[in-house]
């Protein structure tokens, strides 16, 4: 009897050590998901009260072009605050049909600007894929920040992001002429908590491997230390007959 209350003691600790590494691994994803739009939006505030002081004529354009791009953002940061706050866990992916250049190109704007030598190259003008658009955001986000910063000592950096067609699926690739990855760290990428920067949360990645994964999709990159990174994103393609049969099987199985 002494040693089933030991071990019912010892469970509980357990239990609740892993309960509290559980909210300190959340609070972290949080964190880091809510940070890295942040700065890009304020340089995009700051950049729009130039813009329309100094171009006035271009200036509503350019309010309309800058406030969609913040909205979206704003919009993601919303949902993630809002699960925290009633369910204290990540947003389940809320899936529907939508269009991948769209998502990318909401990053993409998002960043973009005279100091980032950022180019796009879409060899696709639809790509329709069956995600949750927020989390999407959220992985392209965190892959252009990382490129971003693996070129800030480059004077002459280049960000190439492509999109283009590959049997069933859309693939993304993101190349930066930054300062690579050491092959002794490529195998830790994707874990949790590791990271390559000397800020940072290391979460970014692994959170992204998990909603692309969750969408049946494949991330992985390729790099050579001091000379190149390049991230490739795959997403399956939306194809309506396939999507209902699968989730008819679905159904039919639970």
């Amino acid at each position: 009897n002494s040693m089933i209350g030991q071990l019912d003691h010892s469970a509980s600790l357990l239990a609740k050590s892993e309960r509290d590494s559980a909210w300190r691994e959340m609070a972290k994803q949080i964190a880091h998901e809510i940070k890295n739009p942040l700065t890009p939006m304020k340089l995009s505030i700051q950049y729009l009260q130039r813009a329309t002081t100094d171009d006035p004529v271009n200036g509503v354009e350019l309010v309309n072009k800058v406030s969609k791009t913040l909205i979206e953002q704003i919009n993601n940061l919303s949902d993630i605050a809002t699960a925290f706050s009633f369910f204290a866990k990540m947003p389940k992916g809320n899936n529907g049909e939508i269009d991948l250049i769209e998502v990318v190109d909401s990053a993409v704007d998002l960043f973009n600007s005279d100091s980032i030598n950022l180019i796009k190259k879409y060899q696709i003008k639809n790509a329709l894929i069956f995600a949750d658009k927020n989390q999407m955001i959220s992985v392209f986000n965190n892959l252009i920040k990382n490129a971003i910063q693996a070129t800030e000592e480059k004077e002459d950096d280049e960000i190439i992001v492509e999109i283009f067609a590959e049997h069933n699926f859309f693939k993304v690739s993101i190349r930066d002429n930054g300062v690579g990855i050491p092959d002794e760290k490529a195998a830790k990428v994707f874990v949790p908590n590791f990271t390559t920067k000397s800020s940072g949360t290391g979460l970014g990645l692994a959170i992204s491997k998990q909603i692309v994964e969750g969408v049946e999709g494949d991330i992985y990159f390729e790099s050579k230390e001091n000379m190149y990174t390049v991230f490739y994103v795959n997403i399956p393609k939306y194809l309506e007959k396939w999507h209902n049969e699968k989730t008819r099987i679905k159904q039919e199985v639970y």
